[in-house]
């Protein structure tokens, strides 16, 4: 349970408020009830190159570029050892295609010469890799180790903001405040859960709220109104 954590800001939630909790993490459950990450991956690394990839693009995007990086560069002593330019070609459609491109190799390289080329299961040994932060380790964790992580992504703080979960911006210190609120077995699959309710209904620009199945418990104000 995450009974015995305390929120960012060192207070305990009340049992009301993980009673508010435990109904949202309920009813996401009950709508994706099998849920896991749109990235395409056969193994630990190929999924934490593919995370790393995906920032400021969509998973779609990712995944027609890896299946020719990976077929090139299948390990990490593959990778350590890539043309960057080579590499810089298969992920250009990607985005910032330069910057990844390092990321990357470095990550690769860090893996070989750290690690004997295999990627680590805990947080603390994953964020010491080059481009590797607590988003994208929690991920690996969640989905490729099946261990208890949640992963915050601007989806995520926008919805967990809305709902009033927490009040924090920092993604560390919402990490936190859920791990508080929520019961431990549910944080593996609480992050993906989250994205897709905001990629399906409560949007940024717009949220659903018409159709939304927990405009009743959140406090999100002013509610949207169906197009006419």
């Amino acid at each position: 349970m995450g009974r015995g954590e305390v929120r960012a800001d060192g207070t305990v939630p009340t049992a009301k408020e993980r009673g508010y909790a435990r109904r949202i993490v309920n009813r996401l459950a009950s709508r994706y009830p099998e849920i896991s990450t749109a990235l395409a991956y056969a193994n630990p690394f190929e999924l934490l190159v593919s995370t790393v990839i995906s920032a400021q693009t969509t998973d779609e995007n990712v995944n027609r570029a890896t299946p020719e990086l990976f077929a090139r560069w299948p390990t990490p002593d593959d990778l350590a050892a890539a043309d960057p330019e080579e590499v810089e070609r298969v992920i250009f459609s990607t985005g910032f295609y330069r910057q990844k491109t390092r990321s990357i190799i470095a990550l690769a390289q860090d893996l070989v010469e750290r690690y004997g080329g295999v990627v680590p299961d805990a947080m603390a040994e994953l964020v010491t890799l080059k481009g590797v932060g607590r988003k994208t380790a929690s991920v690996v964790l969640a989905e490729a180790f099946g261990q208890p992580a949640i992963a915050v992504d601007t989806h995520v703080r926008r919805i967990t903001n809305r709902l009033s979960l927490t009040t924090e911006d920092d993604p560390t210190r919402i990490e936190q405040d859920l791990k508080a609120l929520v019961p431990r077995h549910e944080w593996q699959h609480l992050s993906m859960r989250i994205i897709q309710f905001g990629r399906d209904t409560c949007s940024a620009r717009k949220p659903r709220c018409w159709e939304c199945e927990l405009a009743r418990l959140c406090p999100f104000v002013p509610k949207s109104l169906p197009p006419d």
